[in-house]
């Protein structure tokens, strides 16, 4: 897991070829406005979702894994809280990994917790478990969807 600012965002971009992209587009839109649904930047290999959701309390939010998929979570609308856990110490499965929705939940619970302001994201790997959306009220965010493989 990486926790940084969108000002940071030249430290990461050599992390993976899709991620200057995907930042650029961050930096030179303002989605805090944006319908709820998909940006699509470049088909399935890397889109945006705009969502907006109930947040939850700490005990309710589910740890979850991807194993395509690299996630920026970024929230626009509030403060949120992300819960993290290793992947190697999840051993409860919740739920079995999903290949079309690219989803595994587990019962484990994240080891450390951060919260994240608009303007701040977190970007978790496939071995990073994560359990977002710990918030109070309504919380609109965007989840940037980066496929791993090239």
């Amino acid at each position: 897991m990486i926790v940084a600012t969108l000002a940071d965002t030249s430290l990461y971009e050599i992390l993976h070829p899709r991620f200057k992209q995907a930042f650029d587009y961050l930096k030179q839109h303002d989605l805090s406005d944006a319908p709820v649904g998909k940006i699509v930047l470049d088909g399935e290999n890397l889109f945006i979702s705009v969502a907006e959701m109930e947040g939850k309390e700490m005990q309710a939010a589910r740890t979850e894994t991807h194993q395509k998929y690299i996630d920026i979570q970024m929230p626009l609308s509030a403060p949120e809280t992300i819960g993290w856990i290793a992947e190697t110490e999840c051993s409860h499965v919740s739920q079995a990994y999903d290949t079309t929705k690219d989803i595994a939940f587990f019962e484990d619970r994240p080891t450390t917790y951060v919260t994240l302001k608009p303007g701040q994201y977190a970007i978790f790997f496939p071995q990073d478990g994560h359990a977002p959306g710990i918030t109070k009220g309504t919380l609109k965010k965007l989840i940037v969807k980066v496929r791993v493989e090239l």
